[in-house]
């Protein structure tokens, strides 16, 4: 409110009432004014007695929840770290394994490959032989006869 209405209510009040009253008008509303305000501080002070068993509980229980929730965490964390581990052990040994076989793999290719290139150049070299043998055998045994017509015989060049 205005100072211009507070003037407005007390002159109306002094109207009203009159000079002589108005000291104990102003004594009753001090006095309403101050168990207004006492009743208004037990009300807070019982609405707040009532809610701090509330508060208690309700920040137990938050208290209670976290923490639980931090070892349900902490519990999947570490199960999920055990299980990675034991993944990356497997696809390690799963490689070295593989690199393994790959590797006799390889050494027995080269060790077939020589073995065959062997064979392949023994066999060529026997082919090679009776070829020679036999182209040696039937120069000595052929000899041409008169009727004959030589290689050149067809191959004319002018």
């Amino acid at each position: 409110m205005s100072g211009q209405e507070i003037f407005v209510i007390i002159i109306v009040v002094l109207l009203l009432f009159g000079a002589d009253k108005l000291p104990e008008i102003a004594r009753g509303i001090g006095k309403g004014m101050r168990d207004f305000r006492k009743a208004t501080d037990d009300i807070k002070r019982e609405f707040e007695e009532s809610t701090s068993e509330i508060r208690k509980d309700f920040n137990e229980v938050t208290d209670s929840i976290n923490t639980q929730v931090n070892d349900i965490s902490q519990d999947i964390q570490k199960d999920v770290n055990e299980v990675a581990d034991d993944l990356q052990k497997g696809v390690e040994d799963f490689k070295s394994d593989i690199d393994k076989d790959v590797n006799e793999v390889k050494t027995n290719l080269e060790t077939g490959a020589d073995e065959v290139r062997e064979s392949i150049d023994k066999d060529v070299k026997e082919v090679k032989d009776n070829l020679d043998a036999n182209a040696a055998e039937t120069k000595n045994t052929y000899k041409r006869t008169i009727n004959e017509p030589d290689d050149n015989y067809y191959n004319y060049t002018d």
